[in-house]
């Protein structure tokens, strides 16, 4: 997955960084197939605006959150976003179940051989 985070009016600092890249992995928890992430700040007076953009196969999927915290603002664009990818997912589900299905026992088949492992 790439990760684009853009601050405008204002230093990015590394914990505000750092916190914005922690909550864009935990979106893999939601949805697997994710192209990219974008995330761009911005502070207006006294609105902190997020807005994320989220790339899937054949969607670009977005969000906003306004407030006067910027992680807060952060928090809410994550919930919207997290919203619309378990809602992507079950459409896909609904149209083509065999892919998902392949696609997520791939993912979780266990990647070691279990005749070599020592008990």
């Amino acid at each position: 997955m790439h990760k684009k985070i853009t601050a405008r009016r204002f230093e990015l600092t590394p914990e505000l960084k750092e916190r914005a890249d922690k909550e864009l992995e935990s979106l893999t928890r939601f949805f697997d197939n994710i192209i990219s992430v974008e995330l761009e700040m911005e502070i207006e007076r006294h609105r902190k605006l997020a807005e994320l953009k989220v790339k899937v196969y054949n969607t670009v999927l977005t969000a906003t959150g306004e407030s006067e915290d910027m992680y807060m603002s952060i928090n809410q664009a994550i919930d919207k976003i997290k919203t619309q990818l378990k809602k992507h997912k079950g459409k896909l589900k609904l149209r083509q179940p065999e892919k998902i299905t392949a696609a997520t026992e791939s993912r979780t088949r266990p990647q070691t051989n279990p005749d070599e492992v020592d008990v």
